[in-house]
């Protein structure tokens, strides 16, 4: 199975398990003993964070860029699969399976912060229970499915790491990159019909209201074409002919030409983005992860679909 397809029903899991599972308590930091605090994780979870952490553990690659983002990715001793490579995390380091992560592996390193989303919980009932009791703070942090979410889980991380101020930072900057690109589409007056796929043909992906995808989609001035249904989606070529949108977007990035496979897709030929050639690629992890870096696939999204606002 491609590693996209997987990492999209690792995404539905989550946002299912996001649903039913604990609601987001109060996470405003309470004064401890001398080298701990007391808060409340995003999953409302008690947790007691160290004031000084040297070693951060992350299994899920929109935190890793988020810790790297706040300037901490030097303090990185571990990190799940997916994050292999990503720019900023030190090379050489133990890998984890996300879902399944070695707890013998963990409990041997013994990192001061271990992050975690609501991915690594799917099917399991407290399975950091181990490593919690041998003294570790384990964060939990469920997806965020918008733009505010995604500010939220910010400030969250940067209040964990002892650098609030970083975290208002990032955040600022991700506001005045969506200002910027409202204000550059304010003139629109004619949405364009987007789809908006994220697996190749055979097996078509897209999604749905409730993602955060669809809210940028929104926040260009676009409208998706399958907005009518919720969620991460499998769906069917007829379907997507007989919406007919104007432009396409991709950010398959397993095949080597994801925009010529569209273009030339038998019975595709009657869609106004294919026979206008409006279809076009957008940065695959910038659009997959939901942190600060989706302000470089909302700018590239918002181009491809109103380019004269960009002259």
């Amino acid at each position: 199975m491609k590693k996209i397809i997987a990492l999209l029903l690792a995404l539905t899991l989550a946002f299912a398990v996001s649903a039913c599972g604990p609601k987001a308590g109060n996470t405003e930091a309470k004064q401890s003993d001398a080298g701990f605090f007391e808060m409340a994780d995003l999953s409302g979870t008690a947790i007691r964070v160290p004031k000084q952490i040297n070693s951060i553990v992350v299994l899920a690659p929109a935190i890793a860029e988020m810790v790297v983002g706040l300037d901490c990715g030097g303090k990185v001793i571990g990190y799940d699969t997916q994050s292999s490579g990503l720019e900023g995390l030190p090379e050489g380091k133990p890998t984890f399976d996300l879902m399944s992560p070695d707890m013998e592996m963990l409990m041997g390193m013994k990192p001061d912060v271990l992050f975690v989303s609501n991915m690594t919980y799917y099917d399991q009932e407290d399975p950091f229970r181990m490593l919690i009791d041998q003294g570790v703070c384990v964060v939990s942090m469920p997806s965020a499915d918008t733009i505010d979410g995604i500010k939220r889980d910010l400030a969250f991380v940067a209040t964990v790491l002892g650098i609030e101020e970083k975290g208002e930072e990032l955040a600022n900057d991700l506001q005045k990159g969506l200002d910027n690109i409202t204000q550059a589409i304010g003139t629109v007056s004619e949405k364009k019909r987007v789809y908006f796929e994220l697996s190749a043909a055979p097996d078509l992906y897209s999604f749905g209201s409730g993602v955060f995808l669809n809210e940028m989609l929104e926040l260009i001035g676009a409208e998706n074409i399958l907005a009518n249904q919720t969620g991460w989606l499998k769906v069917d070529a007829e379907t997507v002919v007989a919406a007919n949108p104007d432009v396409i977007l991709t950010n398959v990035n397993y095949i080597a030409d994801p925009v010529g496979e569209i273009l030339s897709r038998g019975g595709w030929d009657t869609v106004s983005a294919v026979r206008n050639r409006q279809v076009y690629y957008i940065d695959n992890m910038a659009s997959s992860l939901a942190n600060q870096n989706v302000i470089i696939a909302l700018e590239q999204m918002a181009k491809a679909v109103y380019p004269e606002c960009f002259q």
